[in-house]
């Protein structure tokens, strides 16, 4: 098996540091688990020691004599001859007896000997090898009389085989025991690391795939964690891609529908007028034709230039104290002739007198004219729009409400999104009140809109009203804000 990626990842560095730590512990129970079996030997070596001392010394030894017939019968009553080895040396250094009825050799190390005959402890203690390459533990003890004279001395020998065999018993058993806990870390976090890795793979593969366009796929949640949240918010990611999609396709078409239409009855006359030049009426005809849809042409550019501002947040504002009333009235009043022709009523409630407001009245005579373009359109012949102001905690209230076909409720939340038209056989590039909403947005407003299928829509636009308490100059310069 490869490991690559987060596997290779956590093997490096939570396993290697799972192995690291049991390897330390392991270690430390080991050295904890042999000083304790070296020390409790070692005290017991120590006790026997001290044992035949007490003896010697209850007995009042004067003489070298009393020293070794003493030593002699403590030696042929020791019980544990088996377990532990007793060798007496008088105080030229020479082993004169045994419990194992054998000297040792001249040649035989004895450092704890030496120490205990020089030791202000009377007392040495040695571990290392015998002769035979046996581990042993070796404790001798210095024997006075009771006017300080060197009598000679006592060594205990225990063979530390044993111990060591338990003590090994016992790390094997340790590091058999890591190996387990280690292999079943191993298998649990291969398992737990594999429902992450997989999950995510699938879900990389499938992004590649909405990458290249195939907006319908979808990935499956399996876990309800961060994962499955994850492959929520990508499926939705999805949806959202294949909407836009939709709807910048839709957006396409209309455009060039809606360009469309005034090239060819720009071109139509065009062509007209070369095929009737000695006719003033039809040249008269034909240049308000083409002088309009010039227009609308122009019109259309406008707004996809003020969209394309909005999507790289490249809008000016050129801001300032604004009569807003004016420019609602110019507003009302350039779709006045486009009412009567259309036989629809244009019912404008202007109020005698509006606080001023901040802002660029080019931008926000744009919104009202937008607004009421798309009033008239929805508006059936012999329908009505009205245009109501109020003023109210320093906001004023501009609502435009018409009695049209509205917008059902499942369009409602969208009417505001790039490229969104609620009815696709109407004129439009479904732009409009996404540039409405943006420029509103800069002044500080809002753009409410409310509607009833059937009955008609009320598109509410709010912008806070200019205080002259505010700081003049700082008015100033956000006259000229580059938003």
């Amino acid at each position: 098996m490869v490991l690559k990626g987060i596997k290779r990842r956590w093997i490096y560095n939570s396993l290697g540091f799972t192995v690291a730590v049991f390897g330390i512990l392991v270690i430390a129970f080991f050295v904890v688990v042999r000083g304790y079996f070296y020390s409790g030997i070692e005290q017991n070596i120590k006790s026997r020691a001290e044992e035949l001392c007490d003896i010697i010394e209850s007995c009042s030894v004067d003489s070298d004599e009393d020293f070794v017939n003493i030593s002699r019968v403590y030696i042929e009553n020791f019980k544990n001859k088996d377990a532990m080895q007793i060798t007496v040396f008088n105080k030229n250094d020479e082993a004169i007896m045994s419990s194992s009825g054998f000297l040792p050799e001249k040649s035989e190390k004895r450092p704890d000997y030496d120490e205990a005959k020089f030791s202000d402890t009377k007392m040495g203690i040695w571990e290392g090898k015998s002769l035979t390459k046996e581990k042993i533990m070796a404790v001798t003890r210095s024997v006075y009389d009771h006017e300080g004279n060197y009598l000679g001395a006592i060594r205990y020998a225990v063979s530390m085989e044993k111990a060591n065999a338990r003590i090994n018993f016992v790390f094997v058993a340790l590091v058999v025991i890591s190996f387990l806990v280690i292999a079943v870390i191993v298998i649990s976090g291969l398992y737990f690391v594999r429902s992450i890795v997989n999950p995510v793979s699938d879900i990389c593969s499938k992004a590649k795939q909405i990458a290249r366009g195939d907006f319908h796929v979808k990935i499956g949640k399996k876990y309800d964690d961060e994962i499955g949240e994850l492959s929520d918010t990508i499926n939705y990611m999805a949806e959202e891609l294949d909407v836009t999609e939709k709807l910048k396709n839709e957006f396409i078409s209309s455009v060039s529908h809606e360009l469309r239409t005034p090239l060819t009855a720009i071109k139509g006359w065009a062509e007209t007028m070369q095929l009737c030049e000695d006719s003033p009426e039809t040249r008269r005809k034909g240049l308000t034709v083409i002088v309009k849809e010039a227009e609308r042409l122009s019109w259309i550019v406008e707004g996809l230039l003020d969209f394309s501002s909005i999507k790289e947040k490249r809008i000016k504002l050129i801001k300032e104290k604004i009569d807003i009333l004016a420019e609602i009235g110019e507003a009302v009043y350039m779709f006045k002739d486009r009412a009567e022709n259309e036989k629809k009523a244009l019912i404008y409630n202007e109020p005698k007198m509006l606080p001023p407001v901040m802002g660029d009245k080019n931008r926000l005579r744009q919104v009202f004219i937008n607004i009421l373009d798309n009033a008239l359109k929805y508006t059936s012949e012999g329908g009505a729009v009205s245009v109501d102001v109020k003023v109210k905690d320093d906001k004023i209230s501009i609502s435009f409400t018409d009695n049209g076909c509205g917008i059902p409720p499942e369009h409602l939340s969208n009417v505001t999104k790039k490229f969104y038209k609620a009815n696709y056989l109407q004129q439009g590039s479904g732009i409009g009140l996404a540039i409405v909403d943006e420029i509103v947005s800069l002044h500080g407003g809002t753009l409410n809109i409310l509607s009833e299928e059937g009955f008609g829509t009320t598109v509410t636009v709010v912008l806070p009203v200019f205080l002259e308490s505010e700081d003049e100059n700082e008015s100033d310069s956000d006259k000229n804000a580059d938003i």
